[in-house]
């Protein structure tokens, strides 16, 4: 069944309380008994008293899994991510592209300005990573996903050589850089989903694990998370 219906016959059952409460104000009132209104409106009242939270809670856990937290992982902790470490909710999705074999990960570029200093690392993050199917693991798609890591690291070094050639310390022009970078990251990540289909097209995931591979080692010098903008150069 469609996960959107689903969600609106769960609203429609816990609101039926209300419905049936307003045909019985409705019906009163043309009677001229306006008792059973005041009754309608605590029924309202109570019942988003209880849905308010409930909805912000939901909201929250299908961010981010606080049920089963993990604190973000820094790329030197790559080689230790396992489809174990996928603890985030998926509530909704239920297949992509017909097929229940897939999995989700979120990575970001999480930078600090400081003086002279610019901290700036790539982060991947467990409790809002997912695996739809956990009777589906396999080793294409955990290394499918573990390449959208090592995208989001590549570009994160590339940010840091940018901010390494700067001769002044000017933090508009290092924030655009940052943004800038961000940008290109999200473009490269759903380029790297569409030309590989999310790891099915075997050619073109062997393409950009080379690729990436590639320029990740050219940009070896710039693993350490922080960049200092020396003036005097």
């Amino acid at each position: 069944m469609n996960e959107h219906l689903i969600a609106i016959i769960i609203l429609l059952l816990y609101f039926s309380p209300i419905f049936y409460q307003l045909v019985i104000v409705i019906k009163e009132r043309n009677r001229g008994n306006r008792l059973p209104f005041k009754k309608f409106m605590k029924i309202v009242k109570y019942s988003f008293m209880v849905l308010i939270p409930c909805l912000i809670g939901f909201g929250i856990i299908s961010h981010t899994n606080y049920l089963n937290y993990e604190k973000p992982m820094t790329f030197d902790k790559y080689d230790q991510i396992t489809f174990e470490n996928f603890r985030g909710l998926e509530f909704f999705k239920k297949s992509l592209y017909g097929n229940e074999r897939f999995a989700y990960v979120n990575t970001t570029i999480e930078s600090e300005i400081d003086d002279n200093t610019v901290t700036i690392q790539s982060l991947f993050h467990p409790s809002r990573s997912f695996v739809y199917n956990k009777q589906t693991y396999s080793k294409e798609l955990l290394s499918h996903e573990k390449y959208h890591i090592k995208i989001t690291e590549l570009f994160t070094r590339k940010a840091k050589e940018k901010l390494s050639n700067l001769n002044t310390f000017n933090e508009n022009k290092i924030e655009g850089i940052i943004d800038n970078t961000r940008k290109e990251e999200r473009e490269y990540q759903k380029e790297y989903d569409y030309n590989t289909f999310h790891s099915y097209v075997l050619s073109e995931q062997k393409h950009y694990e080379k690729e990436v591979d590639s320029l990740l080692n050219n940009l070896t010098k710039f693993k350490n998370s922080k960049i200092i903008i020396d003036e005097n150069n």
